[in-house]
């Protein structure tokens, strides 16, 4: 196979664009336990090389799992080997670190995960860690664990509302782009309050 010229410059021009956006991993692929484990294994590496915080390590941790199984569980909706496939990408900036994740959904589903989201990003602490007991304690009440057991537990720990956008694919598909933050700042601000 020949090296195609046109194909590598766009290759490393989105390499060039994402190290200046501070990302440092990026998968494509199908979402397993087996991958999910080793991209918690290369995080925990990579946040034990700049010596991070204990507290934001677990964060970063905490919300990269989640995120990762948010894809595993919209990717059962599809028995398209194509839907399963999903994008991982993490990075740091400015001090602060973000996840970035992406998958196909179907269009009617959209209503429901915008739902959801909304339903979360508009609670309170204390509101999200009772919505978080109380879907504890009541198992499931969705198809995917309801208004998101994940989703409630992503906004709990990095205290940060959960951005997301659908991108149009098709009639009948959707890129679903969920973003979460963790800054390590705002949890030193929050314990020098208390």
């Amino acid at each position: 196979m020949e090296i195609d010229r046109v194909f590598m410059q766009s290759v490393l021009s989105l390499y060039d664009e994402l190290t200046a956006n501070g990302i440092y991993i990026v998968y494509i692929g199908k979402f397993t336990q087996r991958i999910t484990s080793m991209f918690t294994s290369m995080l925990e590496e990579e946040l034990g090389k700049i010596s991070e915080e204990k507290k934001t390590r677990r964060r970063v941790y905490h919300a990269m799992v989640e995120t990762m199984q948010n894809i595993q569980r919209h990717a059962e909706e599809f028995s398209d080997e194509v839907f399963s496939n999903g994008l991982f990408m993490i990075g740091k900036k400015d001090s602060i670190y973000y996840i970035i994740t992406s998958n196909k959904i179907k269009v009617p589903n959209k209503n429901t995960i915008t739902s959801a989201i909304d339903k979360v990003n508009n609670c309170t602490k204390e509101e999200l860690n009772e919505m978080y007991k109380t879907q504890l304690k009541n198992g499931k009440i969705g198809e995917h664990g309801g208004a998101g057991l994940g989703l409630i537990d992503i906004a709990r720990k990095t205290e940060n509302k959960i951005e997301y956008l659908f991108l149009p694919i098709s009639f009948t598909e959707e890129y679903f782009v969920l973003k979460a933050e963790v800054d390590p700042k705002k949890f030193q601000l929050l314990e020098d309050i208390e």
